[in-house]
């Protein structure tokens, strides 16, 4: 772990290594998508049941690449879904559908200075794609934060992709999550492969107007590559938590998100710890260490510990502040006496956990908001996935005749200006008899 303290003499170039560019820019990685991509444009079902064989050790053919999901979902309840899984699943549902239902934009019109009508309406994108990760770590969690806002947003055609395993089967609790959450179809087509398919079509697969959802480097390097090809939601990559901390904050709680958020399994996952005390950095980097000794995962833990964790001590809460929007970290938990006005000086978080008693699993899990956030520094432009990016946008403007009466000497000039007179005729021969 780094540590790094304000007071080192060459404290600003230490950080700025912390600010290293993004994992999800690699060149050779874009190099071995754009092969991927191509190959599917070229070849549709023929290059995905070859690339399952490649990538999954899988043999497929092109009738098995959509799952039957009565059946198979029928079969994962009966014999390898664990007791509370049902539950648990419908409890983070419930709180994620009845957050999204709130941030559904609404249609409205008003009057303008001319007294025409003027305003949006919204309508659900009617075909989208949802790309639910399955490698190390499958993400029940991913397709109910995912798949639950395109059925909220009303979208009538909700496509899952997900790799399979060398069985040709969907890890179960994930199949069932997708059924649950509103999928309409679900293939077994993993990685950069399935984000070409959503985008492009095959025979098997049917193009979608958008496509949403994290994951690894070359998923998010094919969404990146498509773009305009198809809609996409953002780039969200390898996890993030910066934790904010003064000596109030209880250093086995830091320490057990610092874990919670590296533990992934990219090994590119960073994580922050920004505190204005020395010995809250002291006591976080012993209780790492020592809850590291029980966690399940130590390799890719230590991973992660050596290459993508900082301990950053700051000369205050506000130096603290500062640091934290240049981070512009996926999850921002904030542990200070005052959680609430600390947290309104951060502009850049993907999303913010304010107090002891709200860790990032929360917002995994079950809170309500969705986490497909932005990571990679990518939180200074971008915000997380909402609901209302499942809706598309239309304005609308509605003149009468007496409204383009009181407009036509403004339009006439900016068509004069502009040396578009077509424009300035295409109104005012509405209003001669």
């Amino acid at each position: 772990m780094k540590v790094i303290k304000y007071t080192d003499a060459d404290f600003e170039a230490k950080f700025s290594a912390v600010l290293a560019t993004s994992s999800l820019f690699d060149s050779e990685i874009e190099k071995r998508v754009l092969n991927i991509v191509e190959q599917v444009r070229l070849h549709g079902d023929q290059a995905l049941v070859d690339f399952a064989a490649q990538f999954d050790k899988v043999q497929l053919d092109a009738t098995h690449l959509k799952v039957t999901v009565e059946e198979e979902v029928a079969a994962a309840l009966k014999t390898v879904i664990q007791p509370g899984v049902d539950s648990a699943l419908k409890e983070a549902l419930k709180n994620i559908t009845s957050f999204a239902k709130k941030s559904l934009r609404k249609n409205w019109k008003s009057k303008n200075s001319h007294g025409a009508l003027v305003g949006e309406k919204y309508d659900p994108f009617k075909r989208v794609g949802i790309y639910v990760p399955a490698g190390k770590a499958p993400l029940a969690s991913s397709a109910l934060m995912t798949i639950s806002l395109a059925k909220v947003a009303g979208c009538k055609e909700i496509v899952v992709c997900s790799p399979c395993g060398k069985d040709g089967s969907l890890q179960p609790e994930l199949l069932y999550a997708a059924v649950l959450a509103g999928a309409t179809e679900v293939y077994r087509v993993g990685g950069a492969q399935a984000i070409a398919a959503m985008a492009y079509g095959t025979p098997t697969i049917g193009k979608v107007q958008k496509i949403f959802g994290p994951g690894n480097a070359y998923v998010v390097a094919a969404k990146r590559m498509l773009f305009g090809h198809v809609a996409v939601d953002l780039l969200p990559g390898p996890s993030e938590v910066l934790v904010i901390a003064d000596s109030s904050a209880n250093p086995a709680f830091i320490a057990a998100d610092i874990l919670a958020q590296a533990e992934h399994g990219s090994g590119k996952e960073r994580v922050w710890l920004v505190s204005t005390s020395d010995k809250i950095l002291e006591k976080v980097e012993k209780e790492i260490t020592r809850q590291l000794e029980r966690a399940d995962r130590k390799e890719l833990l230590s991973e992660v510990l050596e290459k993508g964790t900082a301990l950053i001590l700051a000369k205050n809460i506000q130096h603290a502040v500062e640091l934290a929007n240049l981070l512009a970290p996926e999850h921002c938990e904030v542990m200070t006496k005052e959680p609430g006005s600390v947290a309104e000086g951060i502009h850049t978080a993907g999303a913010l956990m304010l107090g002891s008693y709200s860790p990032a699993v929360l917002g995994d899990y079950v809170a309500g908001p969705s986490h497909e956030l932005p990571t990679g520094g990518a939180g200074v432009s971008f915000a997380g996935l909402t609901v209302d990016q499942f809706q598309r946008r239309t304005s609308l403007v509605e003149y009468t005749k007496e409204n383009l009466k009181k407009t036509l000497p403004a339009v006439k000039k900016f068509a004069s200006m502009e040396g578009l007179t077509a424009h300035g005729r295409s109104a005012e021969l509405r209003l001669e008899d």
